[in-house]
């Protein structure tokens, strides 16, 4: 006899029932975290750059300066992308060094990556002789990217809490 025999979806179900790993989340479990974070790193650049080539497409100017720049120059082609492989280096690092050393590395580092993404949408609000429109779409990406390599990482590093 079922448990459910209503079909409510909002009745509980019992314990275990539906846990059954994805595919995609066996396979997140199964990589070495550097490599993980290679992989996400890289998806997240991808992510990125076609995010900022559609603004580019919605015709969203891609020109900001650096603090105490004169003018704004033009982001280039590839430059979302670079960023984001650039900054993932010091996520997958502290990944890694979580992984190794750290008592609860999932919970460090997700606590660690919200700060810093959420410190990394402050520059695009200060950037000076930049269109406010430009400056929502810097900082939208660094959420675009945050939103592709985190959670794997994390569910990669609650993996390796139970060793």
């Amino acid at each position: 006899m079922s448990e459910n025999p209503t079909n409510d979806m909002t009745a509980p179900r019992p314990a275990g029932a539906g846990t059954a790993p994805s595919p995609l989340r066996s396979r997140i479990t199964a990589q070495p975290v550097w490599r993980l974070g290679v992989l996400v790193a890289v998806a997240g650049a991808a992510v990125t750059e076609v995010f900022a080539l559609g603004a580019r497409g919605l015709g969203v100017p891609m020109e900001a300066a650096s603090p105490g720049a004169a003018a704004a120059q033009e982001i280039p082609l590839f430059g979302f992308a670079f960023g984001v492989l650039f900054n993932s280096v010091v996520g997958i690092v502290l990944a890694v060094a979580l992984a190794r050393w750290a008592k609860r590395p999932a919970r460090i580092f997700l606590v660690t990556t919200v700060v810093l993404t959420a410190l990394s949408l402050i520059p695009p609000a200060l950037a000076p002789h930049t269109a406010v429109l430009t400056q929502v779409v810097l900082a939208l990406s660094h959420l675009v990217a945050a939103a592709v390599i985190i959670p794997p990482l994390t569910l990669r590093l609650k993996h390796a809490e139970g060793r």
